[in-house]
């Protein structure tokens, strides 16, 4: 649960550029257009992979304040976010988190799907931990 309004977390989650904020992963994010973020936004990131930098893309397919934020990873990779995003409840002025996530494995990378599954499920927690504090503390 996060100790801020719905709205508040909503804006703070739609802008993509604050990913580097929560997700270590995250090298660099910038939007590829101007204007506010919606349906279309693509971001532009670099992320370390199991050691190494890649490159990914992420489009916004979603937007429904303040409440549903979806995105589709439109890079090449051999496993990448087909659907991906945030469910957001309020409850009693502060906001309950939820993610969604579907993989695909491209070529050899559908042998890596199940284990970039698990590995994901199992660090959850954390990252929800991290966009806690970090939604508290900024917003």
């Amino acid at each position: 649960m996060i100790d801020r309004p719905i709205e508040s977390v909503f804006a703070f989650l739609a802008d993509g550029e604050n990913d580097r904020l929560f997700s270590d992963r995250i090298v660099e994010i910038a939007k590829t257009r101007q204007g506010e973020p919606g349906v279309g936004t693509i971001y532009h990131s670099v992320a370390r992979d199991m050691g190494r930098k890649a490159k990914h893309d992420f489009e916004i397919t979603g937007f429904d304040a303040p409440t549903r934020i979806r995105w589709r990873e439109i890079s090449k990779g051999p496993v990448i976010v087909s659907e991906g995003g945030y469910d957001l409840k309020s409850v009693d002025g502060a906001t309950e988190l939820g993610f969604f996530g579907v993989l695909e494995g491209r070529g050899l990378g559908k042998l890596l799907e199940g284990t970039v599954a698990r590995y994901v499920r199992r660090l959850l927690p954390k990252f929800s931990d991290k966009i806690k504090a970090v939604v508290e503390a900024s917003v």
